[in-house]
């Protein structure tokens, strides 16, 4: 925090920028759609513009995104089914919603932490020990793919056609890329493991004839 402190105090915006990003990603991987993206991407562009500390803005997002996943995990772990089926408005809308979520982990497996917010990962049941490595990978991949990008094109839009600048444009739009290449080939290795075994995942651990749905 002290590296990231010194980077603000040269610039007019200030330390608050980079717990605005912290907070933001947070909340993006508590589940609020949007949030986290269009916070890292901003604050990259303003760190293409000299007024944040690229460096610092990757490393607070990524804290931020673990901090969120944690957070977000833990609350659907021990309320989310409660909170989804439990008896009152929109009863049929989160019905829907716990189903779409059984539905994406019994496709993708662990990988599924990568499209979903962390309070569906803690609903799902899935484990607290699996759920934080690949949270972990999921926030990294996703803050040095939309910074960096945002970062580059900022660069870019302003005139500078360097190779540093795009090469951050490229090789952000290019991780990006990666990562759904392999997710999408985990996702099939995945369903071909479960075919094999004849067994379907997704299943709430809690139920009698439930297994962990990674």
């Amino acid at each position: 925090m002290h590296s990231i402190a010194a980077a603000s105090s040269s610039s007019g915006i200030g330390i608050w920028a980079y717990l605005a990003v912290f907070a933001a990603t947070a909340a993006g991987y508590m589940g609020i759609p949007l949030i986290g993206t269009a916070a890292i991407g901003a604050a990259a562009v303003l760190a293409s513009q000299g007024q944040l500390n690229i460096a610092a803005v990757l490393i607070v997002a990524a804290i931020g995104s673990e901090v969120g996943g944690l957070l977000g995990f833990q609350i659907g772990d021990r309320w989310g089914r409660q909170l989804l089926e439990h008896p009152g408005p929109a009863l049929r809308m989160r019905k829907k919603a716990v189903a779409k979520g059984e539905a994406v982990y019994k496709k993708w497996g662990r990988a599924a932490v990568f499209f979903t917010p962390s309070l569906v990962s803690g609903a799902m049941n899935m484990k607290l020990s699996q759920f934080a490595i690949w949270n972990f990978f999921a926030g990294a991949v996703f803050v040095l793919s939309v910074g960096p990008a945002a970062y580059g094109a900022g660069k870019v839009s302003t005139g500078h056609h360097d190779s540093v600048s795009l090469g951050m444009l490229i090789g952000g739009l290019a991780l990006g890329a990666v990562c759904v290449l392999l997710a999408i080939g985990y996702r099939r290795r995945h369903e071909a493991r479960q075919s094999a075994a004849g067994t379907p995942p997704g299943r709430p651990r809690r139920q009698p004839t439930g297994r962990d749905p990674c």
